[in-house]
């Protein structure tokens, strides 16, 4: 997508900012806490899982780099290490967040829904992987919180 400038938007800014974001993370964290497929990789929850959610997602997305900067990407890993994700686990992760998109009123049309289904099926098979690694080898080799493009080059870059 194109703004008034003719640059290209970022996926932060079309899908509503850390507004349209964080609306999107708090229905899904309210769904997985709720599911029970899901309930045992998040138990109760964390006070600060939906910040942290929505800062990560934003980074991704082309917004600010909060993530990064407070918490590191090394604590993505150890949060996800010895969860031993389930296939089941990880389709139901995907189902629920593309649900609460839709739920939270991000924008609907194909390039940007297109988008955020690879982004969270991404996300979702590197989380599994890094949930089974039993050595820092096995973990997936990515190691910065990934930018996600859209449009023409739609494609994970880190």
């Amino acid at each position: 997508m194109v703004d008034e400038s003719g640059r290209t938007e970022t996926l932060y800014a079309h899908a509503g900012g850390d507004e349209g974001l964080h609306r999107l993370e708090q229905i899904f964290y309210d769904k997985v806490l709720a599911d029970r497929t899901l309930e045992p990789l998040f138990g109760k929850g964390q006070p600060n899982h939906v910040e942290h959610l929505t800062w990560f997602t934003a980074e991704t997305f082309g917004g600010p780099n909060r993530f990064t900067k407070r918490l590191g990407f090394d604590h993505l890993i150890d949060v996800h290490r010895g969860l031993k994700i389930t296939d089941e686990q990880r389709q139901r992760f995907v189902e629920l967040y593309l649900e609460a998109a839709s739920e939270a009123g991000l924008p609907e049309d194909r390039p940007f829904r297109e988008a955020l289904r690879e982004h969270v099926e991404f996300g979702a098979n590197v989380a599994q992987q890094n949930s089974k690694a039993r050595t820092d080898a096995e973990l997936y080799p990515l190691h910065e919180v990934p930018k996600w493009e859209w449009g023409p080059d739609r494609e994970a870059k880190s």
